[in-house]
């Protein structure tokens, strides 16, 4: 495990940063709850998915959360959850009965914020549509619906077990169930995908008027059939015709991009990703589950948890895999490789805020950045330009040591 060193001062980015600061105030709180199993894993997927057996050890599942939680409170005493995030995985493969269990002990172990926004992760599948009204009875006021593709030939080259007509009525279902709320997950760049064929995705989803839509690129993963089976995917050419293409249509309807591959109507980002993305604190429980959290002297530490399910339900195995408390060295290309995901950016104030660095830790990577045209020229602000967003690696490069 690294420990920081607050005995002398550090060279970070060509500037001399003084001992890290006490944090002035503690970022908003979150919860990532990660359930692992899904019906069938696709073959892009390079998630902590695992196939579900025909019977779910949900109970067993849920106890081992709550203990998994338990060994966390210490750090977040006193502090309220301004968000939660069902992940997988599919959770959604969960009973109300179970996620309700889960949710009141979760409730009593760390109070919830009025607003609270509890977002569950969804499949199209008809046996669950049928969950989401006892799903929203039980505060869960988000879902975020994993679409992926409405054409079917597309579903069969991406493994998915749904069909279009499943993904169509799972939308309608969801605002029924009283979710006026919800996100569509859309990729592009499938195997074989035309421009036209993209585009009609998009408007399909769009023509269900989901609050929010995540629209990204498929990629190749390793430890994925698809890395070691690569299917025939688009030209660059054409995944640059679909990203432009697409962008617009989405800004067409009212849907503004505020981070890489998120798209929102006005009002409607996701609390959750926001909190993630501007450096914020969440506590991460469930198999493989990752967390971040910040202490009042300073301290940020990323932790882990054991990420096979049954070692996680082992009781003679840790819930915890691994902790790791940040150094000042690390701490701009961590601050930055998320903020920097979002379309506007942060205000500069919020790097000192969150990480109790100076400004000044950051100076020659920003003025490198800068000069490169990646990073936009405003003291106020940490913002990527637009071609700064399309090579935001490169960028990112500029604050790795």
């Amino acid at each position: 495990m690294t420990t920081d060193s607050s005995a002398s001062s550090l060279i970070i980015g060509g500037a001399a940063s003084s001992p890290r600061a006490p944090l002035p105030t503690l970022p908003p709180l979150a919860l990532y709850i990660h359930i692992p199993w899904c019906v069938r894993k696709c073959p892009y997927c390079d998630f902590n998915s695992h196939t579900a057996s025909p019977v779910l050890p949900e109970q067993e599942y849920v106890d081992a959360l709550l203990a998994d939680l338990d060994q966390d409170l210490h750090a977040v005493y006193g502090r309220k959850l301004t968000s939660i995030f069902f992940g997988g995985g599919t959770p959604s493969l969960f009973s109300a009965e179970a996620l309700g269990r889960l949710l009141q002990g979760v409730e009593q172990r760390i109070p919830f914020a009025a607003d609270i926004e509890i977002t569950l992760e969804a499949n199209p599948g008809t046996f669950e549509q049928e969950k989401f009204v006892a799903y929203r009875k039980l505060g869960i006021n988000r879902l975020s619906i994993g679409i992926q593709s409405f054409q079917q030939e597309k579903l069969e080259a991406l493994g998915r077990i749904h069909n279009g007509d499943e993904a169509v009525r799972a939308a309608g279902m969801a605002r029924q169930a009283g979710f006026d709320n919800f996100n569509l997950d859309l990729m592009h760049g499938l195997p074989d995908q035309s421009l036209d064929d993209a585009l009609s995705d998009l408007r399909q989803a769009i023509a269900l008027q989901p609050t929010h839509i995540s629209w990204y690129q498929l990629t190749l993963e390793p430890n994925t059939v698809f890395w070691n089976q690569p299917p025939v995917l688009p030209e660059d050419d054409t995944l640059w015709d679909i990203q432009e293409a697409g962008q617009a249509l989405l800004a067409e309807h009212g849907y503004a991009q505020y981070e890489v591959s998120a798209y929102a109507q006005a009002g409607r980002p996701a609390r959750h990703n926001l909190n993630y993305w501007s450096f914020g604190d969440f506590v991460g429980i469930g198999a493989g589950a990752h967390g971040k959290l910040s202490h009042p002297d300073g301290r940020i530490v990323r932790t882990w948890k054991t990420r096979l399910p049954k070692d996680y339900l082992n009781p003679a195995k840790s819930f915890q895999a691994g902790e790791k408390s940040l150094s000042n060295d690390e701490m701009p290309f961590e601050f930055l490789m998320n903020a920097l995901r979002l379309t506007a950016g942060v205000e500069s104030r919020l790097y000192p805020e969150r990480t109790g660095l100076s400004l000044e830790t950051l100076a020659e990577g920003r003025r490198e950045a800068e000069q490169s045209g990646l990073l936009q020229v405003e003291p106020s602000r940490l913002a990527a330009t637009e071609r700064g967003q399309l090579f935001l690696n490169d960028l990112l490069q500029q604050f790795l040591n």
